[in-house]
């Protein structure tokens, strides 16, 4: 068994703007496993100055992993602990492998076509006009959640934007999250949560930023819109450290991202941990290619969750690869006839 490990430049189709910045392009990384013939591939969905394992040696990492594959998904898992999106490449890799289909990895009915996954619809941040645009087109499309980015336009027009949203649609039509990717300051979030709360919204993403637990666990205690946790979780690796996170905190949603917080061993840890301590939960891409998209699907298909996912983004860059997911009506569906694009060859 030989692994090589490959890297990608997503391009984006149009600038995709969130409080940290606007991205034109994300890097993203392939493992590729052969062993007698057949060819299994998994996705390591790095993002940079967000990932906790954005660091130096990543690629340094990679190499090492791939000459060491013979240790085997377990026993890596383990030793990459600090290194959750390597952790993720590594899973789908060798499910990827081990499949008589590289790309099918956890038949269902949703693989089948017989059933398919609710999802949000993604409104990026940009100018009130732009981001208007969006949501008429969500709302057009089909989707009854949508998801706002806020944080980096002037947050009077970000409630004129939902105002006009639930003008025209009462929370029963259309279920809004929002999303704030920690840009509120730690003394005026509970004000802002407080004059967000008059258009019914279904959550909040990370109002403040990570590591603030005392302030956080307030709001969750507090808070007039159940608080949903995402940048929070990176960086905790054990199950003690999520346990105590979750104690400590006692958020109303959690948000999981596979290649942010160990894959999907590592994400069964917060589903259990959240099951438990009777918080709700979604999965969400972290804007990885249709290679990780597809393997986070498919997976969540399994996991039985009736709430919308984040699972819509595979249609954001130029250079994706096909494949049989597309999205419509606000779901998304494993379209059998849609072949892959796909040629191992060619990275």
């Amino acid at each position: 068994m030989t692994a090589t490990y490959h890297k990608y430049i997503l391009k984006f189709k149009s600038p995709s703007g969130t409080s940290r910045g606007v991205m034109e392009q994300k890097e993203t990384w392939f493992i590729i496993i052969q062993k007698n013939g057949k060819n299994g591939i998994g996705e390591c969905g790095i993002l940079r100055g967000l990932s906790c394992d954005d660091r130096p040696d990543y690629e340094e990492k990679l190499k090492w992993t791939c000459n060491n594959i013979n240790l085997g998904k377990d026993k890596l898992w383990e030793l990459l602990l600090e290194f959750p999106s390597i952790q993720f490449g590594v899973e789908t890799a060798f499910q990827s492998l081990e499949s008589e289909n590289p790309f099918l990895l956890f038949p269902s009915k949703f693989t089948n076509n017989e059933d398919e996954i609710l999802i949000n619809g993604l409104v990026w941040m940009g100018s009130k006009e732009f981001m208007k645009q969006q949501i008429e087109d969500k709302i057009a499309h089909g989707f009854k959640c949508i998801k706002l980015k806020i944080g980096a336009i002037d947050f009077q027009e970000e409630l004129s934007l939902l105002r006009f949203i639930r003008s025209n649609f009462d929370s029963q039509t259309i279920e809004i999250r929002v999303d704030a990717n920690g840009a509120f300051g730690l003394d005026d979030a509970l004000s802002k949560i407080n004059q967000l709360s008059e258009f019914d919204l279904h959550s909040i993403e990370q109002p403040i930023p990570t590591k603030n637990y005392d302030v956080m666990s307030a709001l969750c205690k507090c808070t007039a819109i159940p608080i949903a946790l995402d940048e929070e979780l990176i960086g905790i690796f054990t199950l003690d450290e999520k346990q105590k996170l979750l104690e400590t905190i006692k958020p109303q949603f959690i948000i999981l991202k596979p290649s942010f917080i160990g894959g999907f061993r590592g994400t069964k840890e917060w589903i259990d941990l959240a099951t438990k301590y009777n918080i709700g939960w979604w999965i969400t891409s972290a804007l990885e290619s249709n290679i990780g998209l597809n393997a986070i699907s498919q997976w969540t298909y399994l996991q039985k969750n009736g709430m919308p996912q984040g699972l819509g983004t595979g249609g954001l860059y130029v250079n994706n690869f096909n494949c049989p997911l597309e999205v419509a009506n606000g779901k998304l569906k494993y379209n059998i006839n849609l072949p892959w694009d796909f040629n191992f060859n060619s990275l």
